[in-house]
């Protein structure tokens, strides 16, 4: 009986402090468990530094964002004002324009009021050209003399031609040269005509007899008589009346040609 109890010895329990002394609840060691929790903190950590680290940035960036904003907003305020005042400017501009052109049309109309008027008073004048010129002369003396020699006027006629005045045109000159022209103003416009019809006269003569008329007229008759000259050879009937031409009764309009009187 003693020989079956010793052989059969009861089994071991383990105790309170038997289960605290384990291998594997030693001091410095941890559970897998425990090591997952760590590393889940740690990264939750590194993802919570990187977030502060983009919440930096993303406020830096609200930042400039508002400075851009704001400078932004001040630049389309000065693109309005500027758009404001260049609308101004674009008013006074064409206002002034007008303006400009009104007095272009006002300035031509009183150019072509002088012009008219200076050509009225000159009306009853006649420049006579190619008469020889002396010291001491009287002019009217020598348009008469002129008149009854070489446009062969009755003396008798001569006489009775009334003048207002009978000036030579510019300063006298020195040495030889072409003699200044003589102006004659008629008192009476129909002899005016009758001696000037006797021009015909002077053809083939260094001598010449033309109605007087304004420079700006004179510039647009020289343009003229060119094209007069050109119809008269094709057999056409042409006439310059003071800045006009009239080709067989019709008168002749070229655009590059305005007649400065209208």
């Amino acid at each position: 009986m003693k020989k079956a109890q010793s052989m059969s010895s009861p089994a071991k329990t383990e105790t309170p402090s038997s289960k605290r002394y384990r291998p594997a609840d030693s001091p410095g060691t941890t559970s897998p468990a425990g090591k997952d929790i760590v590393d889940i903190l740690e990264s939750i950590d590194k993802r919570l530094s990187s977030f502060d680290a983009r919440l930096s940035l993303v406020e830096i960036l609200h930042r400039e964002f508002q400075s851009l904003k704001e400078s932004l907003e001040f630049s389309q305020k000065q693109v309005e004002t500027l758009a404001a005042e260049n609308a101004t400017l674009r008013d006074s501009v064409k206002s002034l324009t007008e303006n400009v052109t009104q007095l272009n049309i006002e300035n031509k109309k009183i150019k072509e009021t002088v012009m008219d008027l200076q050509a009225r008073s000159m009306r009853d004048n006649l420049v006579f050209s190619g008469i020889p010129e002396s010291a001491g002369e009287d002019p009217e003396t020598t348009v008469r003399s002129f008149i009854k020699i070489h446009l062969k006027l009755p003396e008798d006629t001569v006489k009775n031609i009334g003048f207002e005045r009978v000036p030579r045109i510019g300063a006298p000159k020195t040495g030889s040269g072409r003699p200044r022209p003589i102006v004659a103003k008629f008192g009476h416009f129909k002899q005016k005509e009758q001696v000037k019809s006797r021009g015909r006269e002077l053809k083939g003569t260094d001598f010449s007899v033309n109605d007087q008329f304004p420079r700006e007229i004179l510039e647009q008759r020289r343009v003229l008589f060119p094209v007069r000259r050109s119809f008269i050879q094709k057999g056409s009937r042409a006439v310059i009346a003071v800045d006009r031409l009239y080709v067989d009764g019709q008168l002749y309009r070229d655009p590059g040609i305005t007649p400065c009187l209208y």
